[in-house]
């Protein structure tokens, strides 16, 4: 017997498990601390955390990761040098190198303009030593793709750097989207090679000799070359995965997938088994590309999400993450004796909680500080302090500094109250201190006027009462309406009656889902139950919901889609194939249509194999379009779209 070993890298854990595939079985699994400094760290204690000796048994690895993500929204990644062919940029782009050459095409693949090699040899060439991989987008290159390949052999000759071309990451017209996917694709390629690198060491030093896979942002896998060639792919993976081993293990084919982790809560519907796919492309960091990938709502509501009292005495909860207060005081004790001597309620702390801490993440390199940046750094090199510690010990009103720059830095993380600690407060979770959890809980209620115990229930509330809004939203948004809730006062007036309602309200409302809850990750047997409640629908949390990123990891198949277009000539006297690898004429629509379809195999064949598939089959989606008209007695031939899917399962 084979087995599978899936990995989930998130923003806070590492899951991972053993599945095997025969039986459909999970055989163990673990978690981890995300190590984001070294990743071989965190994989390897959830490795070890696992309790698995049969390695030699291990015949595939299989990685899920919302890395890719997260560098895109915080703008990380390696300088890109992008080369624009025909048409200067349209907008805003991710790379601050970039140069316009001659060239491009029409949208019937004819080419604008020569190629000027000179001209790109000398641009190509500036290049040099600024940047660390290049990204090619060249004018309608999906209608003929010549140019681009024609540069990139010119940059693989004058550069020894990764070259991205856009033509190959999406058949999709959108000039500026198209650019912007080449663009992210190339800035990523070193985000996803250290994943992989860090995963390699662990698996060489447990003897784990398997290929590679990863997931990517619709729920199907790919190897480990397409994967450094196309780590854009990967956006989106960690949510998809969650789906996929949503999906696995409840065997629900409509629902609602709820998956809430540390950082963010991510909600897809599915239907008929599948997750619906975002056709425009995902938005990921405010920019649209043209990846794939399934329609996900994220909503930065999770495990560590901040808790702040207003100064009208409101709780909010989130979007800003920090760290749980019981677990960090349950490696550095010192909190638990800081956190007994706190602010007086009467004290109004204007841009912080009085349940603030602050810990080292890593020494400044470079950066401009102030001088009490500074001599913060001082006091947390020596361990995690509390925010009365530092107005105590730098002898300064805590309004009238800030630890907000050292956070955006990541030289600092700052360490509060959230819905883990409150939790471990009511003592239902209780892997990390409870006591300081329930000192925070103490802080907290004593500023709001309350007992512990109103407290604690006024949080919980307030927790569950936001997640049911992400389920409104999510099935809002999905109708493809516009209207964003908590933005509308009418909108959150009925929403308030229906989640709060008073004791003597005159007017009662009710939500009712139509479908049910597939609640998956480590913290939704805690919320969920009472979500499902107020919602008035059912809840479903399978058995290993807490690694449900890991097992679809470990179970998703390999999808590999080639696309090509059949446009008519004037006269429909010609047939033009616009193909990923060219452009090419033929006489006669029935000889268009049998290369493009037995080149569409072929190439989707190989995509697969190249991907890792072992046993595929072809899926043929074969539609000729035609426009209704009164004026002739045919209807006028507009094109034929030929679609070849590859669906299997890796090599094991």
């Amino acid at each position: 017997m084979s087995f599978i070993l899936g990995i989930d890298t998130g923003g806070t854990y590492t899951d991972g498990v053993i599945v095997a595939m025969d039986e459909k079985k999970v055989l163990n699994k673990a978690k981890a601390l995300t190590t984001r400094e070294d990743l071989t760290i965190g994989i390897r204690n959830c490795i070890d955390n696992m309790k698995f000796e049969e390695f030699d048994k291990i015949s595939v690895v299989s990685l899920s990761t919302t890395l890719a993500t997260n560098a895109t929204v915080e703008g990380r990644g390696c300088p890109v040098g992008l080369l624009l062919i025909g048409h200067d940029p349209v907008d805003k782009m991710p790379v601050q190198c970039y140069e316009v050459l001659k060239g491009g095409h029409n949208i019937h693949g004819l080419s604008l303009d020569d190629l000027d090699e000179g001209e790109i040899r000398q641009k190509v060439l500036s290049f040099k030593g600024k940047v660390e991989a290049v990204a090619i987008s060249g004018y309608l290159s999906v209608r003929n793709p010549e140019h681009e390949l024609r540069v990139k052999e010119i940059v693989e000759e004058l550069l020894d750097l990764p070259v991205v071309c856009a033509h190959q990451l999406t058949t999709t017209l959108g000039f500026h989207e198209r650019t912007v996917t080449a663009a992210l694709n190339a800035r990523l390629i070193p985000i996803i090679a250290e994943l992989m690198e860090s995963v390699k060491i662990v698996l060489k030093e447990k003897n784990i000799e398997a290929s590679l896979m990863i997931v990517k942002g619709d729920g199907s896998l790919m190897g480990e070359k397409m994967a450094r060639q196309k780590p854009i792919d990967t956006i989106l993976s960690g949510p998809a995965s969650s789906i996929i081993g949503g999906t696995f293990l409840s065997d629900t084919q409509n629902g609602l997938v709820f998956d809430m982790g540390g950082t963010t809560t991510d909600i897809a519907l599915l239907k008929n088994g599948v997750p619906h796919i975002n056709q425009e492309g995902a938005m990921v960091g405010g920019w649209l590309t043209r990846v794939q990938a399934a329609e996900i709502y994220t909503y930065g509501l999770g495990g560590d999400s901040y808790l702040q009292l207003t100064q009208g005495g409101n709780l909010l909860v989130g979007p800003q993450r920090v760290w749980p207060l019981s677990v960090v005081a349950s490696q550095h004790p010192n909190l638990l004796h800081e956190l007994s001597t706190y602010f007086d309620r009467n004290y109004s702390l204007m841009f912080a909680q009085a349940t603030d801490c602050f810990m080292m993440l890593k020494k400044p390199t470079g950066q401009v500080l102030d001088e009490t940046e500074r001599k913060i750094i001082e006091i947390l090199e020596k361990g995690p302090r509390s925010l009365y510690y530092l107005a105590y010990a730098l002898r300064i009103d805590p309004n009238l500094f800030s630890t907000h720059n050292l956070v955006n830095l990541g030289i600092v993380a700052k360490i509060s109250m959230t819905p883990t600690d409150i939790l471990h407060a009511q003592g239902i979770y209780t892997q990390w201190s409870r006591e300081a959890a329930e000192k925070g809980a103490d802080i907290l209620a004593y500023r709001m006027r309350k007992s512990r115990e109103e407290f604690l229930e006024i949080a919980s509330e307030r927790i569950v009462n936001e997640l049911c809004l992400t389920c409104v939203q999510s099935l809002i948004t999905s109708e493809d309406e516009s209207l964003w809730f908590k933005d509308s006062e009418t909108a959150m007036y009925f929403a308030d009656k229906a989640l709060a309602p008073k004791k003597n309200q005159l007017l009662g409302f009710s939500f009712q889902m139509e479908m049910p809850i597939v609640g998956i990750g480590a913290p939704v047997q805690a919320w969920l139950p009472r979500v499902a409640e107020k919602m008035h629908t059912e809840l479903i949390i399978p058995d290993h919901a807490e690694v449900a990123n890991a097992i679809g990891a470990a179970t998703g198949k390999i999808m590999e889609t080639v696309k090509v277009l059949i446009k008519p000539g004037e006269n429909n006297r010609n047939y033009f194939v616009h193909a990923p690898w060219e452009r090419r004429v033929f006489k006669t629509l029935k000889r268009a249509k049998i290369y493009a379809l037995n080149e569409a195999k072929k190439r989707a064949k190989l995509a697969a194999e190249q991907a890792g598939a072992g046993d595929y089959e072809l899926l043929i989606n074969d539609e000729d379009v035609y426009a209704p008209t009164n004026i002739v007695e045919d209807d006028i031939y507009i094109e034929s779209r030929i679609e070849v899917t590859a669906v299997g399962r890796p090599e094991w």
